[in-house]
């Protein structure tokens, strides 16, 4: 099993408070919130309570929170309840747009979307991971119904500019997606600092509990709404609710927004740490993404580390006892290199050579001691093994 955990971007571990919150959901107070006898109204209340809570940290009106399965759910919901709204409000063939970076849960529905008749751009990024606003700009046209940019991204952490973004394109009538999965606990999420019309999260990126998100529409956007057969949700998504997820996910959100600016010092402290370690040893080695002190997310390191194979280096440091990734968890298995890097200019050999590496909430000065020891022992054994 291993002993040093570096893979928070995947997920992080439940919050023992956030697990206090939900027990009595997970065991006396099982009633469905749609019934009308006392135990359901109970389920139903706690529902309510963390609706009002998760719309107090977003700045956004109760009513305007859907909770759903997690953020892919929540990003599919944004992109094809737009899409659809907009076919059937009559315009011919609506257009995204978005970027090449983007998480698979966009990238593939988009493809889905385009498959099916619907138009897509997908805008390009340069060499640190950033989005160019005024490429935005000039990939909208008269029948574009959304713009869909990650807050920030799930594998080099850049962080967008996405107030600048989101101002442009409703300027021009366009709502505009945020998918900012990564960004909650570390980056604000309010609702007058990113002036979003639509937000995904998921709990388990912030010490929630995992299979439970929210999307977040503003009133006044055009939805249709994708999931049918009960009227939960105010009717916009079907399905008896998840009450302690939901309530867990609402906990964990007040938690990591309370704790938000330590939290990224902390994280911040520990990462750069483990950077300089590294780089101290493995003279060749190179970052990518926006330089640790730029518009990158505190929590994120990535890596390339020239004549290694990342998945052999994963394989290495998990015997011993290190967990990292090469990506995107969402892409395990798939043996493709990182379209994200690729984007960026990377070839496919450096893409391959690349490591993610994010710390969290308990990761210590002696964690990334340890971990950038046992990175520099292992890259130098994979390497000589790759010599001969």
């Amino acid at each position: 099993m291993s002993s040093i955990y570096l893979d928070y971007a995947a997920t992080t571990p439940l919050d023992p408070e956030v697990l206090r919150a939900m027990m009595p959901y997970l065991g006396p107070e099982f009633g469905n919130p749609s019934s009308i006898y006392q135990q359901a109204q109970t389920a139903k209340a706690a529902i309510e309570d963390a609706r009002q809570t998760v719309a107090s940290v977003l700045e956004l009106d109760p009513a305007e929170i859907i909770f759903t399965s997690g953020a892919t759910e929540s990003d599919n919901l944004a992109l094809a309840g737009v899409a659809w709204a907009a076919r059937k409000a009559g315009v011919g063939r609506p257009h995204i747009v978005s970027t090449a970076i983007e998480h698979s849960a966009i990238i593939e529905s988009l493809a889905w979307l385009e498959s099916v008749g619907f138009a897509v751009t997908l805008v390009g990024c340069d060499q640190y991971g950033m989005i160019d606003p005024d490429a935005i700009r000039r990939a909208i046209t008269p029948d574009t119904a959304l713009v869909s940019v990650m807050y920030a991204n799930n594998e080099v952490g850049s962080i967008q500019p996405i107030a600048e973004i989101a101002g442009m394109a409703r300027e021009a009538g366009i709502s505009v997606h945020v998918d900012a999965t990564q960004a909650a606990g570390l980056l604000d999420l309010r609702s007058s600092a990113l002036h979003a019309d639509l937000l995904s999260i998921s709990a388990h990126k912030f010490y929630g509990p995992k299979g439970v998100g929210v999307l977040a529409a503003r009133r006044d956007v055009r939805i249709d709404w994708q999931q049918h057969g009960g009227g939960q949700e105010g009717g916009r998504r079907g399905g008896t609710e998840n009450v302690a997820g939901i309530v867990g996910l609402a906990t964990a959100l007040a938690r990591a927004d309370g704790y938000r600016d330590a939290y990224a010092a902390h994280c911040r402290s520990v990462r750069d740490l483990l950077w300089e370690r590294i780089s101290a040893e493995i003279d060749d080695v190179w970052l990518n993404g926006p330089p640790l002190d730029g518009s990158r997310l505190a929590n994120n390191l990535n890596i390339g580390i020239p004549g290694v194979q990342g998945e052999t280096m994963l394989v290495n440091l998990d015997l011993a006892g290190i967990a990292a990734s090469a990506g995107s968890a969402c892409s395990v298995g798939r043996n493709e290199p990182s379209h994200v890097l690729l984007a960026m200019g990377r070839s496919v050999e450096e893409a391959r050579s690349s490591l993610r590496l994010t710390v969290g909430r308990p990761t210590s000065e002696a964690d990334v001691i340890e971990a950038a020891e046992t990175i520099v022992e292992v890259a130098g054994r994979v390497r000589e093994l790759a010599r001969r």
